[in-house]
């Protein structure tokens, strides 16, 4: 089934003007990602296969969309195709309206200045040599948001404290194999605050980690979500929590997006097939998470 089921709300966020605070900030249009088969060749061609199929949506500012689906869906994909990190095959993605071309260098830097990734695995996405500090003062002259010394390093204690991880001093010096999953994860995000973004891609930000801190972490996102206006993609295969977190939700199936509308509406009453099937594979798929 190729049809796109769509959850009806007369509370749907109108198109973005001017001076809307909620506008658009990042928006994929027709995506369409293709990768080479391994080992496989077809009518003398090389083989390949369509992880992204025609997907679209819009970020806007102070709000988050979930992209929700099971492992080889293509969520992930689509993630990194935002952060730039995989060509595009087809489609088009636009910065504030603008269309953005494959970029490097210089071009890259300042996408990334509005535009950040998170990574599913904390243990994985910083580097081991490096210590807290030198991670964020990278990012922070980076983008020039400190020069000197002095300023790298009344930043950077002030974004572990935003992240809370006190006291800021302690945390400063140390490395990655010194923190637990969750301190690793608030250290990604710091790095992400770092560059000032308009936009986090989220992938998967708390699958790796316990339980008991899942939610820390989902909550610290959302609060920085609503005090700096950021616009988040948060992309799960969760959702119950994209239904706690998330103002829009899109379900991906093989590569498409099946269904989208407003979380709470998608889930309680979900349209498609596959979302009725991935709703009866949760836990418990109807409980919201406590806020």
């Amino acid at each position: 089934m190729n049809t796109v089921s769509t959850a009806n709300s007369s509370t749907t966020t109108p198109p973005a003007a001017g001076g809307d605070p909620d506008g658009v900030v990042l928006e994929a249009r027709s995506l369409v990602k293709e990768f080479r088969a391994a080992g496989g060749r077809r009518f003398g061609h090389a083989a390949t296969f369509r992880a992204v199929d025609d997907v679209s949506f819009e970020l806007r500012r102070g709000r988050t969309t979930a992209l929700v689906g099971q492992s080889g869906s293509g969520k992930s994909t689509v993630g990194r195709l935002m952060a730039q990190l995989h060509p595009l095959t087809s489609g088009e993605i636009l910065l504030d309206g603008q269309p953005v071309h494959a970029v490097r260098g210089k071009a890259f830097t300042r996408y990334c200045g509005s535009v950040q990734m998170m990574l599913q695995d904390p243990f994985a996405s910083l580097n081991p040599l490096h210590r807290v500090e030198h991670v964020l003062g990278r990012v922070l002259r980076i983008h020039g948001h400190a020069r000197t010394p002095e300023e790298v390093r009344e930043q950077s204690l002030a974004l572990l404290e935003r992240v809370n991880l006190r006291p800021s001093t302690r945390y400063l010096t140390r490395f990655p194999h010194e923190l637990s999953g969750g301190e690793r994860q608030r250290v990604s995000v710091a790095r992400a605050l770092a560059a000032q973004p308009r936009v986090l891609l989220a992938d998967e930000p708390v699958s790796m980690l316990d339980v008991t801190i899942r939610r820390e972490i989902l909550d610290l996102i959302d609060t920085l979500r609503r005090e700096e206006r950021i616009a988040v993609l948060y992309i799960t295969h969760d959702l119950g929590s994209a239904r706690a977190y998330s103002e829009e939700t899109l379900v991906m199936y093989h590569g498409k997006v099946v269904e989208r509308g407003p979380s709470e509406q998608v889930i309680s009453d979900p349209q498609h097939e596959y979302t009725q099937r991935l709703l009866a594979a949760s836990p418990d798929p109807a409980r919201r998470l406590a806020r």
